[in-house]
């Protein structure tokens, strides 16, 4: 991202904006290591950030995330989806009590292996975010790295999106791109999009949180400076490589 001009998008009421002097308290959802949590916490360790991680709820017991925030002082909780079994409403409504001890006004997911049932998603509609590994609408669901690879995509990246019932569906807040390489690996290809997956969501929630996001038809308008210039892979400046001769065939002139 870099500096352009600002849309002007006025401020919404509906959006949890911070009081003066107070920050949006945010609840992380994670189901493993947490990186994109850990990106949360850090930006969040700032006190000029308008949102403050309250807590860090995980559906697996050996999420690695939750040691992460145990170790950085943020409250954690524990509501196992497996001990539900099918019992979707009542897992939900477990974390959803557990959301409520908090006082959570903001709900991110980062790496949360559950899909939520339309109802939750209407109770936090506006209010829950999550960051997806390709650039929505291509690729949704899993293994995005791997099927942008198979696909011969040339520009690849992350996407954060406001949540609605669909998988991996919702209003735009944010997207990065990054080139894929013709030696690209998914690992490799995984790793360049991380980085800036670390990047895209802090400042999405920090947009939503201060109150700069108004959805208006299904689209999200994002009071933020806009991006500028173009990414093309391969790039189209200079002059035109060599190219090998073409073989010929015995007899060919």
């Amino acid at each position: 991202m870099s500096d352009g001009a600002s849309l002007p998008v006025p401020p919404d009421p509906a959006r949890p904006a911070s009081p003066p002097g107070r920050r949006v308290r945010v609840a992380v959802l994670i189901s493993g290591r947490g990186s994109n949590m850990a990106a949360l916490l850090r930006a969040a360790a700032d006190p000029a950030y308008p949102a403050a991680v309250a807590l860090v709820l995980s559906n697996r017991a050996d999420a690695a995330g939750l040691e992460v925030a145990r170790a950085a002082g943020i409250p954690t909780e524990l509501v196992e989806s497996r001990a539900f079994g099918r019992d979707r409403a009542g897992f939900e409504a477990a974390m959803q009590a557990a959301l409520d001890r908090h006082g959570i006004g903001l709900v991110a997911l980062a790496g949360f292996m559950r899909v939520l049932t339309a109802g939750f998603v209407e109770r936090w509609r506006d209010r829950l975010v999550n960051i997806h590994p390709s650039l929505l609408p291509a690729f949704p669901g899993l293994d995005t790295h791997a099927r942008a690879l198979a696909a011969g995509v040339r520009l690849h990246g992350c996407t954060v999106h406001l949540v609605r019932a669909g998988v991996d569906d919702g209003p735009i807040l944010a997207q990065a791109a990054v080139p894929v390489l013709d030696d690209d690996t998914e690992a490799t290809l995984a790793a360049r999009v991380l980085a800036q997956e670390h990047r895209l969501y802090p400042a999405a929630l920090a947009w939503l949180a201060a109150g700069r996001v108004r959805v208006e038809g299904g689209v999200a308008r994002v009071a933020a400076a806009a991006g500028a210039g173009a990414l093309a892979n391969p790039s189209p400046a200079g002059p035109l490589p060599a190219l090998p001769p073409i073989p010929t065939r015995p007899g060919e002139p």
